[in-house]
């Protein structure tokens, strides 16, 4: 089971709370999360892209750096770890990033990819004038189709001839290719027409889980995405993601996630909401829709496991049964912090993460 790190590249991580970690983004402390990750042993590392915050007492999210230039940094500073940027499809001609990926290949090889994003919150692109209007709600997932072809078609033969509704290409190339050949992509498709487009497309979707200490919980949407890949007919694999808060006992942990709970932003969860019910064509299950439940959204309603470090290990072991589930990727509320107790406390316990040495004992 490959594990992952969701890097805090906004302001706060994933807590929309007063009372958790306040920090600001920096290349610095993204360099000592990925470097923690690859010391203990994580498999990758994928950085967002946000483009406006919610706002609120704790300003959450409206400091972002940039996905691909924040990427091509710690490419150099690492040496196993996969690393991810995201395209915000609206922003990036595709041509562009097959250029920026083969880029950060040279510095990586083999070690980049591509998360597709489609975009759901127009307050993000408004502000530069390149929201399509609300049609792009029911044909985000055309225009990424095509976007996602012109990628592989360059980042694979080194040219493209392709001619759609959004994208058209006249003799574009690149050279050089990335090392292997190709670049893995990643997508986020909730809905069934997201899962559609990642089964036909990305290499893996990003499944969210729900609820606290639920590791299962996205068994049902897993099975979905089974069968979508299946009526592709290709390969391509779901990666959960999750948030870990742990402590030497359930007691402290959970008492670290209500301290949270109960000191949200509330005015950022708001803006938040507003912004996820733009989509009145959302279906069930979609990244909107999700995130807009009021229940656990002060972590975007995600997958949320709290409690001891046997605890914690348990419920991820758990979550790897999921079929369908090719890894798992991982928030902390503490990163540094966190990543170190995964790494010496947690993972040494997971059976699903057997391959990865533990931790040597520490000398006086």
């Amino acid at each position: 089971m490959d594990i992952g790190v969701f890097i805090p590249i906004g302001n706060n991580g994933w807590l929309i709370s007063k009372s958790s970690p306040q920090y600001m983004p920096s290349y610095e402390l993204n360099k000592a999360v990925v470097q923690k990750a690859e010391q203990h042993g994580l498999d990758f590392a994928l950085s967002m892209i946000k483009l406006r915050g919610f706002g609120g007492e704790t300003e959450y999210w409206d400091h972002n750096l940039e996905s691909f230039t924040l990427m091509a940094g710690l490419a150099a500073v690492t040496e196993k770890i996969k690393l991810y940027a995201s395209t915000a499809i609206l922003t990036l001609p595709p041509a562009m990033v097959a250029r920026m990926a083969s880029t950060i290949d040279s510095i990586a090889p083999g070690r980049f990819g591509v998360n597709v994003v489609t975009g759901w919150a127009p307050g993000e692109y408004t502000q530069m004038g390149l929201w399509p209007g609300d049609e792009h709600f029911t044909n985000r997932y055309a225009r990424a189709r095509e976007y996602v072809r012109v990628l592989r078609d360059l980042t694979e033969r080194g040219r493209s001839d392709f001619k759609g509704e959004f994208y058209t290409m006249d003799d574009c190339v690149l050279s050089p290719l990335p090392a292997a050949g190709r670049i893995d992509i990643v997508a986020a498709g909730q809905s069934d027409t997201g899962m559609k487009f990642a089964a036909e497309n990305a290499d893996y979707d990003f499944l969210l889980g729900t609820g606290v200490n639920t590791p299962k919980a996205m068994q049902e949407t897993g099975q979905r995405y089974v069968e979508a890949v299946r009526a592709a007919g290709r390969e391509s694999g779901a990666l959960a993601l999750f948030m870990v808060i742990a402590d030497e006992t359930d007691e402290l942990a959970m008492a670290k996630w209500h301290d949270y709970h109960d000191n949200a932003d509330l005015a950022a969860l708001n803006y938040q909401a507003d912004e996820a019910g733009a989509d009145a064509t959302a279906g069930e299950g979609s990244t909107a829709r999700t995130i807009a439940l009021p229940e656990g959204a002060v972590n975007f309603n995600m997958g949320t496991l709290v409690g001891s470090y046997e605890s914690v290990a348990r419920m991820l072991d758990e979550a790897a049964e999921v079929p369908g589930v090719k890894g798992i990727m991982l928030t902390f509320d503490d990163f540094l912090a966190g990543l170190d107790a995964f790494g010496e406390r947690i993972q040494p316990l997971m059976q699903s993460r057997a391959r990865i040495p533990s931790p040597a004992p520490a000398t006086a």
